[in-house]
């Protein structure tokens, strides 16, 4: 069988190789045939890089690496470009670290074309020279390719000084494309998050922006199809449905996609379901906005936003919304479009298990400051449908929560606080929660699914009758008809004692 490439992102290495390589040129093709200036906006770790390094093979006439792919009796590959390639890895902290790595990129390129800038302390000035000594020398327009253009942005988002410093630094450089328009072939922007024009690519009106575009839907990560067929000799005996849950969802309205890094790791480690994608980042900054605002963490996933939010993010004024999809923390559940008046709006949700259980480990830690540790015997009870167990449990966990993590913190006076610890520690646990449940009569404050069980809640702070809330407004009656013991519970939270007051339940 074929090597797997974990952590291999250069195209000849995983062709020279013979490591697997899922067939994206028929894409790249459809890419450079139709747009001069394109921007694709992924997750971390999703295949930006690997598929950014094709389209350098392609442009380099690198023909010998395409044999049996989609493209390669399809392209001219004697039909040779110029190549600059800004790859920003590095470390970003203050513009002076941002200006030297430029520098030293943009080094790189002379070396490689055998070119000398001029005006070497000068990034701007020395990519603007290179773009015209290239074509001047090559004697054809230049391809430039750039990769994570937004890190140095992203890096600083717990320092804003820095995020806006580099921001500027940023425009100033990009802007170089569009005063060059007639000595550019192509050019191709990969990144995390989507910026408006006027933060970064202030005069670049042509730039296109190709993430949400369905028919480039899978241009990153591997589909059902790719895990059903190339994968499925390294995964013999592994229950796919269960792979599916785990790593599957991601949705850019193509097919529903999986990271490849979860993929590739979890067969590497002897099919070992964890947290590969999540572990393998620091989302350290969720934690810096979320103590900005108080925000309601059932709701972040299950949010709908336009589409011009959607795909707009400003440095100084930043949504955790638009942030926590962009970076692959929530992915598009259903998109809905109308037409007559121009609106598109999506609704999203966490993609898979993975990332549901490791965001709400992280969203408990910052409402109750305690980390996350797996209760089975409240597991057990859930299972077993032992109600009283189940709530003795999660009365216990609220008593654990440090009193001084409450002190001078209004927000535990509202009922919004306690569904959100609740619901955090249910999803974090890896059991199937719904927030704020849609019925004909009302939403469902939270609705527990688990094997034969289904667990409709109600929260009140004080002494009102959250069970005849249930009971009055028929919560229940969406999941009469599923074959499950169904039970209705009402908690109480007293706001003096900061947990659990009453309770009281029925099976249905």
């Amino acid at each position: 069988m074929q090597k797997l490439p974990v952590g291999i992102q250069t195209f000849s290495e995983i062709r020279e190789q013979d490591y697997i390589y899922i067939d994206k040129t028929d894409i790249a093709l459809d890419l450079i045939t139709n747009y001069k200036y394109s921007f694709l906006s992924r997750p971390r770790r999703f295949g930006k890089s690997l598929f950014l390094d094709t389209l350098h093979n392609i442009f380099e006439g690198k023909k010998e690496y395409f044999k049996d792919l989609a493209i390669y009796d399809k392209w001219d590959f004697d039909d040779v470009y110029p190549v600059i390639k800004i790859d920003w890895a590095g470390d970003f902290k203050t513009l002076e670290k941002t200006e030297q790595r430029a520098i030293q990129i943009l080094k790189e390129n002379q070396d490689r074309l055998g070119l000398k800038c001029e005006f070497q302390s000068s990034p701007s000035g020395c990519f603007e020279e290179l773009i015209h000594k290239a074509k001047e020398k090559y004697n054809k327009p230049v391809v430039i390719l750039v990769d994570e253009y937004d890190k140095p942005i992203l890096d600083n988002l717990d320092n804003p000084k820095s995020a806006l410093e580099n921001r500027d630094f940023l425009r100033s450089f990009y802007v170089m494309m569009k005063a060059n328009d007639a000595y550019i072939k192509f050019a191709f922007l990969t990144g995390i998050s989507k910026f408006s024009k006027a933060n970064i690519f202030s005069g670049l009106n042509n730039l296109e922006d190709i993430s949400l575009i369905p028919k480039y839907g899978n241009i990153c990560g591997y589909t059902q199809n790719d895990i059903e067929t190339t994968f499925l000799p390294y995964l013999e005996d592994v229950d796919l449905e269960r792979v599916k849950e785990w790593y599957n969802g991601y949705n850019f309205l193509g097919d529903k996609v999986y990271n490849p890094f979860d993929i590739l790791r979890f067969i590497k480690n002897g099919f070992m379901f964890k947290n590969y994608w999540w572990e393998s980042g620091n989302p350290s900054f969720l934690i810096t906005l979320l103590k900005q605002k108080n925000y309601n963490i059932p709701e972040l996933e299950n949010f709908t936003i336009g589409d011009e939010l959607l795909n707009s993010f400003e440095v100084d004024k930043i949504r955790l919304e638009v942030l926590l999809f962009q970076a692959g923390y929530l992915t598009i559940d259903s998109q809905y479009v109308d037409e007559e008046f121009g609106i598109v709006e999506y609704k999203l949700k966490v993609p898979n298990k993975e990332v549901a259980m490791s965001l709400n480990r992280l969203f408990l830690d910052y409402l109750t400051g305690e980390s996350f540790r797996a209760n089975k015997e409240l597991l057990a009870a859930v299972v077993k449908g032992d109600v009283k167990k189940f709530i003795e449990n999660m009365k216990l966990f609220f008593s654990s929560i440090a009193y001084n993590n409450y002190v001078g913190n209004k927000i535990a006076e509202y009922e919004g606080y306690y569904a959100s610890v609740f619901y955090a520690y249910l999803a974090a646990s890896g059991l199937n929660v719904i927030a704020e449940d849609v019925t004909n009569s009302g939403r469902i404050d939270l609705t527990l699914q688990v094997r034969n069980n289904i667990y409709v809640i109600e929260f009140k702070v004080g002494s009102d009758d959250a069970l005849q809330q249930i009971k009055a407004k028929n919560y229940a009656q969406k999941y009469l008809q599923k074959d499950k013991e169904v039970f209705l519970i009402g908690i109480n939270f007293s706001k003096e004692e900061k947990n659990i007051s009453t309770f009281q339940w029925e099976k249905v």
